[in-house]
C-alpha cells in the first residue's frame, strides 16, 4: 500500500506565499517522477510542475518564476515554493507520483488534495 499525503494548503491574499508539502509512505522501492498539479472549479486539472528523481523541473507556463518544486529522495517528499501567488491560483493542488512499489509495478499515484485560495 502506497499513500501520498499532502499539506501546507491555506487561504493567503494575493501576493503571499505557500508551501505545499507531499510524503508518500508505504512499501516503496523508488520513486521516479513527481510532480504538483491543481484543478479549479469548473476547469480540468493541469500540471504545475513536475520533477525528475535526477532533479530536471518542468513547470506550466502560468507559473514560471513564481513557482519552485524540489524533492527530498531521502524523505520520499516533494514541495512546490508558491510565491507571489494571484488570485487565479486558487485551486485543489494534488500531488502525483510515479512509483516502483516492492511488487515490482510502476504506478502512478495520487494524493488527497489540498485547497489554496489567494484573495485579492
Amino acid at each position: 500500500q502506497v499513500q501520498l499525503v499532502e499539506s501546507g494548503g491555506g487561504l493567503v491574499q494575493a501576493g503571499g506565499s505557500l508551501r505545499l508539502s507531499c510524503a508518500a509512505s508505504g512499501r516503496i522501492l523508488r520513486i521516479n517522477t513527481m510532480g504538483w498539479y491543481r484543478q479549479a472549479p469548473g476547469k480540468q486539472r493541469e500540471l504545475v510542475a513536475s520533477i525528475t528523481r535526477g532533479g530536471n523541473t518542468n513547470y506550466a507556463d502560468s507559473v514560471k518564476g513564481r513557482f519552485t518544486i524540489s524533492r527530498d529522495n531521502a524523505k520520499n517528499t516533494v514541495y512546490v515554493q508558491t510565491n507571489s501567488l494571484k488570485p487565479e491560483d486558487t485551486a485543489v493542488y494534488y500531488c502525483n507520483a510515479e512509483i516502483l512499489g516492492s511488487n515490482v509495478v510502476v504506478s502512478d499515484y495520487w494524493g488527497q488534495g489540498t485547497q489554496v485560495t489567494v484573495s485579492s
